[in-house]
């Protein structure tokens, strides 16, 4: 199959950690280099930001990176986007006039619209990674989407050829938003269980237990009730991976607050930023804690838990979204109420002094993830969703 991906503000070529590059980058650059290795030609188009970057880059993994201009050659919010996807529908428009796909999968809702205004009689499937009403129902007056997102991804889910949904949460959600079961297939991210494995190099550590939680800093990714948490672990401390370059750090509003945090809960001694790491250097930095703290106020997927489990590291994760289905609560991991820093200490107190029950759960996840959640399974779903809108328009869910 021709499969084009749109990824409007996640490139695959993005470094990992940035305030807009998270769990999608990773998810797009991973399925379009399954999908590659399966025989198929796949592209995937994104947003130039910025004027260095070439129009197209071939990927060692063997699919094709497209930067379309659409706004200024440069980092925007997302949420600033949306003015820019008409530019962005246009030059969709014209490559696939001449040379069109057989199904075109997008990616967040600002790349459905785009796909839909470019696409034609071509099959459009759409995956959210996260949904406006979620956003709004937990930031309130403080979510920057634009004002009309929901009934945009509302009328997305009327128009689309077929939903791919990450996670059974999401896919009440979207019953929500008037998209019927029969038009919806869950397939979760996935793991490289190549790369995050039990066994290999581990980042330097002290003398204290190591609590780590990884990726972007943002607020509602919880790091403030994981480092409230602290205090009910004296011996331990939080390493902090993601944000800024570590030269950068000490300037980052989110590193202040953080630290001001730290400081008013007595553990500022007790809380290490490492910054920005190499995506090549995350399995050490897991493999590197006794726990893998994932405790955001809500979350579409979250694949933090799945490196985690591959890498034979129990998980502490708040009951939200995709960490629900991924983390099974008292067999990989501990589920906690988000929001709610003193029963999380409570739960990493007893987790920390229980070696038996870290051991048992690393072990579990090792096998759960190992069976669940590889990009290989992962990859296979995804196409057979494909095939099936293709053959017939009215595909079944995929087991997962």
């Amino acid at each position: 199959m021709r499969i084009d991906l749109v990824s409007e503000h996640a490139s695959p070529l993005a470094a990992i950690g940035g305030v807009d590059a998270g769990g999608q980058n990773v998810h797009v650059a991973a399925l379009a280099a399954g999908l590659a290795a399966r025989g198929h030609a796949v592209t995937v188009h994104t947003r130039r930001d910025d004027e260095a970057l070439p129009e197209r880059v071939v990927t060692q993994d063997g699919y094709e990176v497209v930067h379309v201009p659409a706004g200024p050659a440069r980092e925007l919010p997302k949420d600033d986007l949306l003015q820019h996807m008409p530019e962005f529908a246009w030059h969709l428009r014209r490559s696939w006039a001449a040379a069109p796909p057989q199904l075109v999968h997008a990616h967040f809702w600002m790349s459905g619209l785009a796909s839909l205004d470019a696409a034609g009689a071509i099959p459009v499937l759409q995956t959210f990674h996260a949904l406006g009403s979620v956003k709004r129902r937990h930031q309130g007056d403080a979510d920057t989407s634009p004002g009309d997102r929901i009934e945009l991804e509302r009328s997305l889910c009327r128009r689309v050829s077929h939903v791919v949904a990450t996670c059974s949460d999401e896919v009440f959600e979207l019953r929500r938003l008037g998209l019927t079961t029969d038009r919806v297939s869950i397939v979760p991210c996935g793991v490289d269980t190549a790369v995050f494995t039990p066994d290999g190099p581990v980042a330097p550590t002290g003398g204290r237990k190591r609590l780590l939680v990884l990726g972007r800093l943002v607020e509602r990714k919880g790091q403030d009730d994981a480092v409230r948490a602290l205090r009910a672990v004296p011996d331990a401390e939080l390493v902090v991976v993601g944000g800024p370059a570590r030269d950068a750090i000490d300037a980052d509003p989110e590193v202040r607050r953080l630290r001001a945090i730290a400081a008013e809960a007595g553990v500022a001694d007790r809380l290490v930023f490492a910054g920005s790491v190499a995506r090549d250097d995350v399995p050490a930095w897991i493999r590197s804690a006794d726990v893998v703290l994932a405790v955001p106020w809500y979350e579409p997927f979250g694949i933090t838990p799945l490196e985690a489990m591959a890498c034979g590291r129990p998980v502490v994760a708040t009951a939200v979204g995709g960490l629900q289905d991924s983390v099974v609560d008292g067999v990989t991991g501990d589920l906690v109420p988000p929001r709610e820093p003193q029963r999380l200490g409570e739960v990493l107190a007893a987790l920390l002094a229980d070696d038996a029950r870290r051991a048992a759960y690393g072990a579990a996840g090792v096998a759960r993830a190992r069976a669940r959640y590889t990009w290989t399974r992962v990859v296979a779903d995804t196409e057979s969703v494909y095939r099936q809108v293709l053959t017939s328009r009215r595909p079944v869910g995929v087991a997962r």
